[in-house]
């Protein structure tokens, strides 16, 4: 019985060596096929983005890339060893352009849902916004909150295809919603008195108001919904 059983014990480690042995060589050529490794093999680190979700990702007069993002592709490139190499690519075409390797990650401010989850893989957050209103001046007292634009008498806008567009849906299903191409153009919209309210993120409503909008809107800073950006 005893030599049956360390018999069969050795048996059992030699599979489950053989098993583990198996393990790393599938490992170590995952790792060669792995993203990471095809960027130091290049010597490049191509970053998707779309420029204009400002103070992310934005274009200055020189025609250059600049923003957070831009700043932190640079740093990470760097700190790889490799070229940084900014891709402007079009909202609703970046998640099929990572998916057949017109470049290596997104760096664009983009919201982690479980619907993008299912096609692309997230990295830790890096920073947590919110959806937050730009108010015309006119509503100064009427509107104070989300729930007061949920009327078809107000005009919202946002940018189509984004999670401003699916806060309008969720929150104010009522509202009259007018979506856009560009946040730029669905803020200047209100600014300009064409529309009540801008549904967007936090840090581009702030910017918006700060450079464009005092005077003639109003700021709700309070985010109304929770969203952390990878």
């Amino acid at each position: 019985m005893k030599k049956g059983l360390v018999l069969g014990f050795v048996v059992f480690a030699v599979i489950g060596f053989l098993c583990a042995t198996s393990a790393i060589g599938a490992d170590i050529n995952l790792a060669k096929k792995s993203t990471i490794e095809k960027i130091l093999k290049r010597g490049e680190l191509r970053v998707g983005f779309e420029s204009g979700y400002i103070p992310f990702e934005m274009t200055n007069k020189k025609g250059e890339f600049i923003g957070f993002d831009m700043d932190y592709g640079r740093h990470l490139a760097k700190s790889m060893g490799v070229k940084f190499v900014p891709v402007n690519t079009a909202w609703d075409g970046i998640i099929p352009a990572l998916m057949t390797d017109k470049f290596d990650i997104i760096m664009g401010g983009m919201t982690i849902t479980q619907e993008r989850n299912l096609k692309i893989n997230f990295a830790e957050p890096y920073i947590v916004v919110g959806q937050a209103i730009l108010l015309h001046k006119k509503h100064k007292n009427a509107v104070l909150s989300i729930k007061d634009l949920n009327n078809p008498k107000y005009i919202v806008t946002s940018r189509m295809g984004t999670t401003g567009e699916q806060a309008i849906k969720k929150f104010i299903p009522k509202a009259t919603y007018k979506g856009f191409e560009a946040e730029a153009e669905a803020a200047m919209e209100v600014i300009n008195g064409k529309a009540d309210a801008l549904i967007y993120d936090l840090p581009f409503v702030g910017h918006q108001y700060g450079s464009q909008g005092k005077g003639k809107t109003i700021f709700l800073s309070d985010p109304f919904t929770y969203e952390p950006l990878a």
